[in-house]
Order: structure tokens, then sequence, then C-alpha cells
């Protein structure tokens, strides 16, 4: 099968500064507004500076499949980066080895770095000898793994990575402790004493990467702006509330949408009457999806005397970030989570936050252990959701998992599944409705302080994966010993792309 790439030429009026490493991404298309496309764009605006990018971006169904395109134009204007280069090809589904060789021919990327769940990429871990014995290219993961048990079975895709990068402090030890446990020389970059230790044949270097999103865009904003007054006046005003709380996510079943307007209902009943009017919750997802719940069919059945609003229309960063400060709380109770955008975005808004303590919304948390210290996992103390450490951000209202279940399915065989009650989530909803506004205010603040700290920026998330990247170039290269595919000549896939 031959795939016919578009000629995707460097525009005439960039100005190359310097020979920089390309790189290949592999994610959602970075210009759809999921998650890991949102991320893949910070990651690309941050790191344009040090490496040209081609991304495959992926999408269900895209609507412009196949149809490449240059935008470092559009990147140059965005960054004030003259010599940006980002090209695209959209792509529908996760692509597969023939549009991977047409890419690594045509645009011969230095490195390769995977972004999102490996099962949905099976097939590049397949090819790992070939990628590396034919082109000599490294592969990267940004890993969202979020949840015990350990994954074992997820052991041939982080051995086939020569760098991966954790985005929870989770992630990054349940990283260590597969590839330890199969045999893998794992490098923990975020160790001073390891990470320039030589590189031989079956080691992989491992490290911490936070989600970073842009604390210049998701801000405290001035109150007295017509954009802020109009949608206040939407929100609260015409709905006669003063105290939102507001839960920005997808209608899924792990988001727990259902458990949530259980927990707003029990919370509510427990008001004085004449509170209960003043209160509402505002959900900002769509009411109805095959993955999720309808939502209209709870709320008019389960919870009709209750005030939930339902926002469905799309929205800019910077329309999201108006809502976040208009609103009082941000609750994400999802019951295992990789990271949690919403309560990074309400933190760097400067709004306080209620969150499931699990996955990499355990991080968003600041607990801190005996020695004060940041919370860190290892193999003996691997999660906190049992509550092992209370001590945390003035932020944030934790809520401890009541029990966990095992998921699974044929490409996922386990997952802990780490369930928030309702009960304990309404306890969170009084706790911050009894806070006076002034203190809320102070705490949402310190939120933001402690991202802006702590790495949880999008230029920080940049500037980490540079280091970490250039790092793995400057390593020697080493083949692994564990190939058992059989070998290829350098030639088999010369014509396949080149257009």
């Amino acid at each position: 099968m031959e795939i016919k790439l578009p000629k995707l030429k460097k525009l005439d009026n960039t100005t190359p500064t310097k020979k920089k490493k390309k790189i290949l991404l592999l994610s959602d298309d970075f210009r759809l507004p999921s998650g890991i496309g949102t991320i893949s764009k910070e990651i690309i605006l941050n790191t344009v500076k040090e490496y040209d990018w081609i991304q495959l971006g992926a999408a269900l169904k895209h609507p412009d499949h196949g149809k490449g395109v240059d935008i470092s134009l559009d990147v140059q204007k965005e960054t004030g980066i003259n010599d940006a280069s980002v090209k695209v090809i959209p792509w529908t589904g996760y692509g597969d080895r023939n549009i991977l060789f047409a890419l690594l021919n045509q645009e011969k990327p230095d490195a390769i770095l995977h972004f999102t769940d490996p099962r949905y990429w099976t097939w590049l871990y397949q090819l790992e000898h070939e990628i590396k014995t034919t082109y000599g290219t490294p592969i990267m993961y940004y890993s969202i793994w979020d949840d015990l048990p350990y994954p074992m079975w997820n052991a041939p895709f982080y051995g086939s990575c020569d760098l991966i990068m954790g985005i929870s402090k989770q992630s990054d030890n349940i990283h260590r402790e597969v590839l330890s446990q199969n045999g893998f020389k794992v490098i923990n970059y975020d160790n001073e004493n390891e990470k320039n230790k030589f590189k031989h044949s079956n080691s992989v270097v491992t490290g911490y990467v936070p989600h970073g999103l842009n604390h210049n865009i998701f801000k405290p904003i001035d109150t007295k702006t017509e954009k802020y007054k109009k949608l206040f006046k939407t929100i609260k005003e015409n709905n006669k509330v003063d105290f939102i709380f507001f839960w920005n996510n997808r209608n899924i079943r792990r988001k727990q949408p259902g458990d949530l307007i259980l927990a707003f209902k029990t919370f509510v009943n427990k008001l004085p009457k004449k509170d209960q009017s003043r209160v509402a919750l505002l959900m900002h997802t769509a009411v109805s999806d095959g993955n999720g719940t309808d939502l209209r069919a709870i709320h008019k059945n389960i919870a009709p005397e209750c005030k939930i609003l339902f926002s469905q229309e799309k929205l800019s960063a910077e329309e999201l970030n108006i809502m976040y400060n208009i609103s009082d709380v941000v609750v994400n109770i999802a019951s295992n989570e990789g990271w949690g955008l919403s309560s990074t975005e309400a933190m760097l808004s400067g709004t306080p936050i209620i969150n499931n303590v699990t996955g990499g919304l355990q991080d968003q948390c600041g607990f801190l252990d005996e020695n004060d210290n940041w919370l860190q996992f290892n193999g003996e103390f691997s999660t906190n959701h049992k509550g092992t450490y209370k001590n945390h951000g003035t932020w944030v209202e934790p809520v401890f998992p009541s029990n966990r279940s095992m998921q699974g399915s044929p490409t996922t065989p386990y997952i802990f599944d780490d369930r928030a009650n309702f009960e304990d989530v309404a306890d969170a909803m009084m706790k911050w409705w009894e806070t006076p506004k002034n203190v809320r205010q102070k705490c949402g603040l310190d939120g933001r302080s402690f991202c802006l700290g702590n790495g949880l920026t999008a230029e920080q998330m940049g500037n980490k994966m540079i280091e970490m990247i250039n790092h793995l170039f400057e390593m020697p290269k080493q083949p692994k010993l564990r190939y058992t595919l059989n070998k290829v000549t350098p030639n088999k896939y010369e014509k396949i792309g080149i257009v």
C-alpha cells in the first residue's frame, strides 16, 4: 500500500536561525479541543523555539483526513518565534505502519513523541526494531497512565521507549516499577545521581513532567470588564443565584456526572430553605453522551428541586476563564484521572476546588509528607487514596475514595476505579459554602501560586520537556537487546509516501 503525503515545505518567509531537531508528534490533532489536543498544542507552542514539529493529528473521524497543512505562519504569529515550523497531517484513527514510514522517509524526524493511550498505537511499538535500526529514531512517550495496580501488560510499550515522561507523580512511579520489575534499567532523570549514567542497551529514562496550561489565559480577571459582567448576568443574576459549583468535563462514566448531581442534591437538601435557591450547579458538557449519562433526565427525575444549569456551547479558553472566575468552586470527582485539566484551569484562575484523590488529581491537592515536602510516590507507597497523608493545600477540599472496583477490558485487562461517595462530596461542598468569601478567594489564589511554583504552567512544562529531550539526544545511541522482529533492509520503504 502506497501512502502519498503532501509535500510540506518550509515557508519562504520564515527566517531560520539555527538547525533545529525535528520531532514527529503522534497524538490528537492539536487544533481539537480534547484534553490530549489541548496539551499537544501547549507542548508545541512552548517548545517550538527549540524544535521543528510534524504532527500526525489523530481524530476518530477527521474531516480533513490526509490533507496536510503547514501552519508555521500561524504559530509564528502566536509565539513571536519567526523560524517556527509546524506541520500537521490530519488522520482518521490512529495511523498505521505505512503512514509512519512515509513520514519517516519524507520528513526525517530526529525523534518520535507519542502522547495518548498506548493501546491505540500498539502498531507503533511493534515496529520498534525497524524504527530504530533502519532510521535511528528514538521513541519518546508522554504517558497518561493514571491508576493501579501496576499495569505489567504495558511493559512492552514502556520498554520500547528511550524516554518516558509521566504526567503525574503516580504515573511516573508506575513507569519505574513496571520497567524495573520486567528487567529494564531505569534511569530516573529527576535524580541527579542517576540522570547522567551511561545509557546501556536495555535502559529507559523516566521523569516527571506535569501538565501545564497557559497562565496568561487562565488567571484572575477584573470583574468590571464588560465580558465578565455580561456572563455574570447570564449565569448568576438571571438565575438568581450567588454561589456556583462548576463542573467542566466530558459527560462520560468515569467522570461521575450522575454522582455529582446526587452530591449536589444531598448538599442542597441540608441547607436552610431560604438558601437552597441561592446555589446552583453549572455543568459545562453535553447533556447526553453515548459514553455517559442523560443528565437532563437525572435532573428532572432525581433532583428537580435543585438549580442545575447546563452549558453546551463551545467556548474559547478566554471564555472558559471567565466561567472559572465567576464560579465559586470547581469540582472534579473522576474515578480515575491521568491529570484533570479543569482542576488546573480553576487553580490558575484563582478558584478553589474539590478533587477526588486519585491519579493526577492527587498532585493538584498539594499533599505534604511528614517532612512537609510535596508528596512523592514509590513502590512501597504508590498512592494516597486512603488518606495516609492529610495535609494539603488551602485551595482544595479533597475527597478520599470510599471504594475501589476492578475494571477491565480486552485491551485494558485491569485498572482500579476509585469512587468517591457522593455524600462525602456533598460534605466538601458544605465546607466551601460555609467558608467566608474573602477566605475562599485567598485559598483560590494560593492554588494559583502553587501552580506557578511547581511546574504546572505551559511554559514550565515546555522547558522541562526541552531539558529532558535534549538530554536524550546527548546520550549514546544503543540498540535494545530485546529486538525479536525480523530485520528489514534500509530501502524497504524507500518509495512509500514520497510525492
